[in-house]
């Protein structure tokens, strides 16, 4: 018994050893691997041109852009899947772009349920992350609600998805949103929630035209 113990234990040291040599070679390659690339700086001239690149405006900006002015708001809310009685209400909302053209800025005013309401969203395009990027904050809350979503240039519609906080379980959900350009003088926001078994509704509608 004694004699088969250590047997069992000689085996199993040189299983050690071998072990640990192999790994020694594998990880000597690997870190030295890991460690010249972690080394190599970027140049100089190539880190002032992505700067350049993800600090100026483009066509996706330009896009933005076309929502600049003034424009008025028909707002139809859904409180629940099929509701027979959505609440109407009608607001107003000035854009433009901001910071030499690089965010557009949207202020929402109104009424909401019989109170003064007031809401701000910010949206981006991301040159670095070729992302459409939108944030949203208002006087009934203090949250903020951010989303993104891919960038077509060609596409009259844009979906925007991210979550926000239920005040009601204080955990998050997914929030959607899409923005359709109807022509030039009209555009269509739809925001999309979810019931607390997880399916998916239009809970808002906003059909903004143009001020003349």
């Amino acid at each position: 018994m004694a004699a088969l113990l250590l047997m069992t234990v000689a085996c199993k040291k040189n299983e050690e050893k071998a072990a640990y040599a192999n790994a020694g070679s594998t990880d000597t390659t690997t870190v030295k691997s890991e460690a010249a690339e972690a080394v190599v700086p970027m140049d100089s001239a190539a880190m002032e041109k992505a700067w350049i690149a993800y600090a100026t405006p483009g066509e996706a900006h330009k896009m933005l852009a076309m929502d600049n002015g003034n424009w008025d708001e028909d707002l139809t809310m859904w409180m629940k899947p099929n509701d027979p009685k959505p609440m109407k209400t009608k607001m107003t909302a000035s854009s433009k772009m901001v910071l030499g053209g690089r965010y557009q800025e949207m202020v929402h005013k109104g009424t909401m349920m019989g109170q003064s309401f007031e809401g701000h969203g910010t949206v981006a395009y991301n040159n670095a992350s070729k992302k459409i990027e939108s944030t949203w904050i208002d006087n009934m809350g203090t949250g903020m609600m951010y989303m993104s979503g891919a960038y077509d240039g060609t596409a009259k519609t844009m979906e925007l998805k991210g979550e926000m906080v239920d005040p009601m379980t204080g955990k998050n959900k997914p929030c959607r949103e899409t923005f359709t350009v109807i022509d030039d003088n009209t555009r269509k926001i739809e925001m999309f929630d979810v019931t607390p078994d997880g399916k998916e509704y239009k809970s808002m509608e906003i059909v903004m035209t143009r001020k003349k």
